[in-house]
């Protein structure tokens, strides 16, 4: 099962910031303090991902809620791997990726989207920037 990077989570809450801002500057809504929570306890611990099986059910709930926000697939509909290559050079996943994306976790669906971020090189980030707008 996959992990939920720190760097999502802390998307997740800039999220609930934005959407359920501090009434008086120190409450926080449940959302916040869940995320929080688990926030904290991966910088304590030194980690940067989270089992997503071992989420806290509160944490998870607003971390799926941040995350159904985020678009689904890095597909721009121009596809190499249906062409015979094992990494897409429209979005930058690789054969199996494209093939089992619905059947992914959540978690798995972002560790894909933080790779090819990462990596930078797939025509949605550069030649064909404008489809993944």
């Amino acid at each position: 099962m996959a992990g939920i990077h720190i760097t999502d989570i802390e998307a997740a809450i800039n999220h609930w910031r934005d959407r359920k801002p501090s009434p008086d500057g120190v409450t926080l809504a449940p959302e916040l303090r869940a995320l929080a929570e688990v926030y904290a306890l991966m910088i304590f611990h030194q980690e940067d991902e989270a089992a997503e099986e071992g989420f806290p059910p509160a944490a998870y709930a607003a971390w799926k809620a941040w995350y159904d926000t985020t678009p689904d697939t890095p597909c721009i509909a121009i596809c190499s791997t249906s062409q015979g290559d094992a990494e897409c050079k429209g979005c930058g996943r690789s054969f199996g990726e494209v093939q089992h994306w619905t059947e992914m976790s959540p978690a798995e669906k972002r560790r894909t989207w933080r790779r090819i971020t990462l990596q930078g090189d797939a025509w949605r980030f550069n030649k064909y920037a404008e489809r993944a707008a």
